[in-house]
């Protein structure tokens, strides 16, 4: 009822090993394992965030959410495309849940920007959040619907993240994948509100 998975399209070689955990990007991916795609700015620093928690099996920068097929990175950042700069989160649910994985969502990033993400300006930087089922998605606006008044509290405006079904997602070219693990000291806009996110808490 809901949509068929998407398929990852090989923009990276098969076999690709994530260069911090060693586990293979495309999958297979173990039994019963949970995936999401997670838009929040430049994606360097939002899959370096992903990659450190336990429980998150492999993660891959890639684009989702747009009209083009087969993107390559000069053509999403033109802004032209409609794809957002996307992180594949696939986590153990034994480990960490994806309420656990909503909570580091909200409070990593200001998702009241709109097409922008701190310095970083276009509809690839936007804030999104694709998932994989109706439940999903039911969890998914309502972290958005808790989260609200706390940000509404502290100053800030209406969150404006795209919340719905994952689309295709377009893995990146490899030298993006876990940029900053392989260049430490590269680029990383990614900063959050300081709110706390009180997911299944009263607000």
């Amino acid at each position: 009822m809901f949509f068929a998975k998407s398929k990852p399209v090989d923009a990276l070689p098969k076999g690709t090993a994530h260069f911090v955990n060693g586990n293979a990007m495309h999958g297979p991916y173990p039994d019963g394992f949970g995936q999401v795609q997670f838009a929040m700015g430049c994606f360097w620093g939002v899959e370096q965030i992903f990659w450190r928690l336990p429980g998150v099996w492999v993660t891959s920068v890639g684009y989702a959410g747009g009209e083009v097929t087969d993107p390559d990175y000069e053509q999403v950042c033109s802004g032209k495309t409609g794809h957002t700069e996307a992180v594949h989160v696939v986590f153990d649910p034994a480990i960490i849940t994806l309420r656990d994985l909503l909570t580091t969502f909200w409070e990593g990033h200001d998702p009241t920007q709109g097409n922008r993400q701190g310095n970083d300006r276009g509809s690839q930087y936007r804030s999104a959040i694709y998932v994989y089922s109706d439940a999903d998605l039911a969890l998914t606006v309502q972290s958005a619907a808790e989260f609200q008044p706390q940000l509404t509290r502290a100053g800030y405006g209406l969150i404006t993240t795209e919340m719905r079904a994952a689309p295709t997602y377009y893995f990146a070219e490899e030298y993006h994948q876990q940029y900053l693990a392989k260049n430490p000291a590269g680029y990383c806009g990614i900063g959050g509100t300081g709110v706390t996110c009180p997911i299944g808490l009263p607000s």
